[in-house]
C-alpha cells in the first residue's frame, strides 16, 4: 500500500523525526511510505529518510497554491491509497490536492495550535492566525477524512478550535526507540561529559528545543541565572536550531553574569548522548503536542522538570516522573531546579519511574503499529468526489 506522507519538510522538529522513526515499521507492513515536501531542510532527516531508500519528492513551484497544483498533479498520476498530511501548509495543500481522486486524506494533529498562548507570540500576527484558523477548519471540516491526535488534549484542542467531529479523531502518542535511547551507564556518561569539557563534578541541566516562542527558552535563562548564581558548579546546556527567539535569546544570554555557564550547542544529532552527560532535563514550554523530547529524557534516565501543561500531564505524572511548574515563570523554575539537585534521592526515583512508563507506554514500536493500523484503517475509506 502507498501513502504518501505530505509535510513542510524533513526537518529538526518532532513530527518529521516521529514520522522518520516510524518508515522501518511501516515497510514491515506492507506500506511503502513516499514522503511529499515543499522544501529541503538543510538540517534534520532528509537524509537518514533517503537512506532508507524511500523516495522523497520535492513540490515544483514557489507558494501554497502552485505546490498544491504539483501535488495534485503527482497524486493523479501515482494513485496513492492514502494522503497523509501534517503541519498547517502541508495539510491545506494536501487536502485540497485530493479533491476529486475519491482518496482519503488522513491528518495529523500535533500541536495545539490556536490556544490562548499561541496569539502571545510577537512573531504571529492575530489576524493572520485567526484566518489560519477559519481556513484549516473549513478544509478540516469537508476535505479531510479522518484525524490523528498525538493526545487528548490535542484532540479536545482541535475540535474545539477547528470544529471537526471528535469521532473522527484517532488518538495515538509518540515512540522512541529503547535501542537508540540507552539508560546511561557511568562510562558513556565520563565520555560524553569529556568530549563537551565537561567535569564529572559539574551540575548539568539539559534541555532541547528549537529556538522558538513556545519552548519558553526565555524564561529557562532567567531561571537559569538565578540557580547558576548559587551553584558553582551547574552548567546549562541548551541544544536546538535558531528560530525567531534566536535574536531575543542571544541578547538575553550576552546580558547575563552567568553566561560563560550557559552553552548554546545548535542542533544536534547526538541528543540521547547528551542525555547521558545530563544530571536533570528542563522543557519550559508554553505549549506542546505531547513533548518527544520528554520521552526522550524518561527513557535515558533523566529526570524531568516540565511545564505544567495538559499535554505534558498526559505523558508524565507529576510528583512520579516529573516535577511540573507554571509555565512562563522563571521563579518557578529555577526554585525547582534548585529543590532537584539538592535532591538525589528524587532524582533516581523520578529517572526509574520514568523509564518504566517509557517502556510500557512510550516506545516506537508500539506507536508505529498502532500508527500503521490506522492507516490501512483510514485507505479503505472512500471520499466521495468533490
Amino acid at each position: 500500500m502507498r501513502v504518501f506522507h505530505v509535510i513542510d519538510g524533513l526537518g529538526t522538529g518532532g513530527a518529521e523525526r516521529s514520522l522518520a522513526q516510524m518508515f522501518p515499521c511501516f515497510l514491515q507492513r506492507g506500506i511503502i511510505p513516499v514522503v511529499v515536501c515543499s522544501y529541503r531542510r538543510r538540517e534534520g532527516v532528509h537524509d537518514a529518510v533517503e537512506k532508507m531508500g524511500i523516495e522523497v519528492q520535492l513540490l515544483e513551484g514557489s507558494g501554497l497554491a502552485r505546490r498544491a497544483l504539483a501535488l495534485a498533479r503527482l497524486i493523479r498520476r501515482a494513485r496513492p491509497a492514502l494522503v497523509h498530511t501534517a503541519i498547517f501548509h502541508s495539510d491545506l495543500m494536501g487536502r485540497v490536492a485530493a479533491i476529486g481522486t475519491g482518496i482519503p486524506v488522513l491528518t495529523s494533529l500535533v500541536n495545539t495550535s490556536y490556544g490562548p498562548l499561541r496569539f502571545l507570540d510577537p512573531n504571529i500576527r492575530p489576524a493572520r492566525l485567526r484566518t489560519a484558523r477559519a481556513i484549516d477548519g473549513f478544509t478540516a471540516r469537508h476535505l479531510t477524512t479522518w484525524f490523528h491526535a498525538l493526545t487528548e488534549t490535542v484532540r479536545a484542542d482541535s475540535v474545539s478550535a477547528l470544529g471537526i467531529d471528535p469521532e473522527r479523531v484517532t488518538v495515538i502518542g509518540r515512540g522512541r526507540d529503547p535501542e537508540r535511547l540507552r539508560r546511561a551507564d557511568p562510562a558513556r556518561r565520563q565520555q560524553v561529559r569529556a568530549s563537551l569539557g565537561l567535569a564529572t563534578t559539574d551540575e548539568v541541566i539539559l534541555n532541547v528545543g528549537r529556538q522558538e516562542y513556545q519552548k519558553g527558552q526565555t524564561y529557562l535563562l532567567e531561571a537559569a541565572d538565578r540557580v547558576l548564581r548559587e551553584r558553582p558548579q551547574a552548567v546549562v546546556l541548551i541544544a536546538g536550531r535558531e528560530g525567531s527567539s534566536t535574536r531575543q535569546l542571544q541578547g538575553i544570554h550576552a546580558n547575563l553574569p552567568t553566561r560563560e555557564r550557559i552553552r548554546f550547542l545548535g542542533h544536534r544529532d547526538d541528543v540521547p548522548e547528551l542525555l547521558c552527560a545530563a544530571d536533570l532535563f528542563v522543557f519550559p514550554s508554553l505549549y506542546e503536542g505531547m513533548g518527544g523530547a520528554i520521552i526522550e529524557a524518561m527513557a535515558v534516565g533523566v529526570p524531568v522538570i516540565a511545564s505544567r501543561l495538559p499535554t505534558l500531564q498526559e505523558v508524565v505524572t507529576e510528583g512520579e516522573t516529573a516535577t511540573l511548574v507554571e509555565p512562563a515563570s522563571a521563579e518557578s523554575l529555577a526554585l525547582a531546579i534548585t529543590a532537584m539537585l539538592n535532591d538525589a534521592d528524587r532524582r533516581r526515583a523520578y529517572a526509574e519511574e520514568g523509564r518504566r512508563i517509557f517502556l510500557a507506554r512510550f516506545t516506537l514500536e508500539r506507536a508505529a503499529n498502532r500508527m500503521a493500523d490506522l492507516l490501512f484503517h483510514v485507505a479503505e475509506m472512500r471520499r466521495a468526489p468533490r
